[in-house]
């Protein structure tokens, strides 16, 4: 028996990095994972038993799609991962209005579709379940504390973290509980992006970049998209009964 026995998941950007790894961790816990991308993650889907779509997170009506295609395709909804998202590495000066109004499109405004989007489903399913039905939000440990160089995304993981507490306050009359989740530098895909754009502004190379980076972190290495998915999990699941609007930190004492 595993924790998400009966419950159905959907994940946002889950082709690759944090998203594809839980995706494979809602699943290994019992639960139906339904799967979305700007390319629908087909083969991640039917690895999983799961379903795939491909859906753009800052369309207001790809959202009211997806929420109709859940119910017809999986059944409803008992666990949002609003996962998708952007990173921008660029000194204040250089920034653009586009790149503003393009991360905070993805990162901030994507959440807010879904969340929005999702309610309906998720009240429907919530007595099912003694701790309700779950909304875990990718945030990170820049929604903590400022990075020079990251201010932009600084400002859409902060906005992402406050709407989470608002949102835990808003909804938990309907039995839906919101969290966040707050990854350090993890190796993924996106990590390494990380660490390049740090070498290249700190012109160094590679490796020392990505010792550098691994040394800010008090335990010495970077985290696992498995740590990250693992915590997905448990916000998901009844053992997370009592808890909404928090911040689920997982950076390796980074921000401590």
């Amino acid at each position: 028996m595993g924790d998400l026995d009966g419950r159905i998941a959907l994940v946002t950007g889950a082709a690759t990095g944090l998203g594809e790894a839980a995706a494979r961790a809602l699943a290994a816990a019992g639960a139906k994972v339904a799967v979305t991308d700007l390319t629908a993650p087909e083969d991640l889907a039917a690895e999983l038993g799961g379903v795939a779509r491909a859906q753009d997170v800052t369309s207001e009506a790809d959202w009211a799609a997806t929420m109709d295609w859940l119910r017809s395709a999986a059944g409803g909804l008992d666990i949002l991962v609003n996962n998708a998202g952007l990173w921008l590495f660029k000194p204040l000066t250089e920034t653009t209005l586009e790149d503003w109004r393009r991360l905070h499109s993805v990162n901030v405004e994507g959440v807010f579709l879904g969340t929005r989007a999702a309610v309906p489903l998720l009240a429907e399913r919530a007595h099912l379940w003694r701790g309700g039905t779950a909304i875990v939000n990718m945030s990170s440990v820049a929604g903590i504390e400022g990075a020079a160089g990251a201010t932009c995304y600084n400002s859409t993981k902060g906005a992402v973290r406050l709407f989470t507490m608002g949102c835990a306050k808003e909804l938990a009359a309907a039995r839906i509980r919101v969290n966040s989740v707050h990854p350090g530098v993890i190796d993924t895909q996106m990590g390494r992006t990380l660490i390049d754009d740090f070498a290249a502004a700190q012109g160094v190379g590679n490796n020392e970049s990505l010792a550098g980076v691994a040394a800010m972190h008090p335990l010495g290495h970077l985290g696992e998209a498995q740590n990250v998915a693992d915590a997905v999990v448990f916000l998901a699941s009844d053992r997370a009964a009592f808890t909404t609007g928090s911040e689920l930190i997982v950076d390796g004492g980074l921000s401590a």
